[in-house]
């Protein structure tokens, strides 16, 4: 399985529904929609696809939705995923009018896994290690945050401590002194070849050393380990370039749109 369209037909089927939500709480169908609740505030909406609904169909879906989960006053913001590739007639108005907005556009990257599997060096005064401690899995969490240019965020580094302690998912982490400078999460996907890779952050300054993709490769080393055979991620263009030269391919890109309270 290596064409494009084979890759995209395989993460349909495979990675989309039920799989996107199967860490939240209270999960629940509303027609072709999947959804959950993440971090107890963080409402999420996925699909497979949308049933050929028309646009007057969508618009009324994405008005439903997002008030079923606005009426839990828990949920302080939703994430509506889309994907370049679907059939949404009238999706994107339809959001705009309910209050999301569209954010940065991420590509949807897939490929073998020993691709990214390789024996690279790790930069001078980096320390690459998995991490299961709480206490290190929330100071990943925090790093990733403030990389990606939020807030330190408690309720998302507590879910991300109680999935790491589960044993499915890594918390992978690249140290400088004692400070966390890069972080990534492996995710095997259950029922599936699959693994993908999420979070990868690298701070500002010690980014374009090589620490991303040795924490990467980590990562995919790993997956071989755990008989993982593919591996997905939404990259942004500081990941997107690394990926392509490991020979990934892009099978799409994804637009998550978010509503806050």
């Amino acid at each position: 399985m290596s064409d494009a369209d084979d890759l995209l037909a395989a993460y349909d089927a495979q990675l989309r529904g039920a799989p996107e939500i199967r860490a939240a709480a209270r999960p629940f169908r509303l027609g072709p929609l999947w959804i959950g609740v993440l971090a107890g505030t963080e409402g999420f909406i996925g699909y497979r696809d949308l049933g050929g609904l028309a646009a007057g169909g969508v618009r009324g879906l994405v008005r439903a939705a997002t008030a079923v989960l606005a009426a839990d006053a828990a949920v302080a913001r939703i994430e509506w995923k889309t994907r370049q590739h679907d059939a949404a007639p009238g999706l994107h108005d339809a959001l705009l009018e309910a209050g999301y907005e569209p954010q940065e556009a991420e590509s949807i990257m897939i490929g073998a896994a020993e691709l990214l599997a390789l024996d690279l060096p790790v930069p001078d005064g980096v320390v690459l290690r998995s991490v299961t401690e709480p206490a290190d899995v929330r100071r990943a969490s925090f790093a990733a945050d403030l990389a990606f240019g939020e807030e330190p965020d408690e309720a998302r580094a507590a879910e991300l401590v109680e999935r790491i302690a589960t044993g499915d998912d890594e918390m992978w982490i690249a140290e400088i002194d004692g400070d966390v400078v890069c972080t990534g999460r492996l995710s095997p996907v259950p029922g599936t070849r699959f693994a993908g890779i999420w979070g990868g952050a690298t701070r500002a300054d010690q980014r374009h050393r090589g620490i991303y993709r040795a924490l990467t490769a980590a990562r995919a080393r790993s997956a071989l380990g755990r008989g993982v055979r593919f591996i997905n991620s939404d990259s942004t263009e500081h990941s997107r370039p690394i990926l392509e030269r490991s020979g990934f391919t892009k099978v799409s890109s994804t637009t998550p749109y978010e509503w806050h309270r």
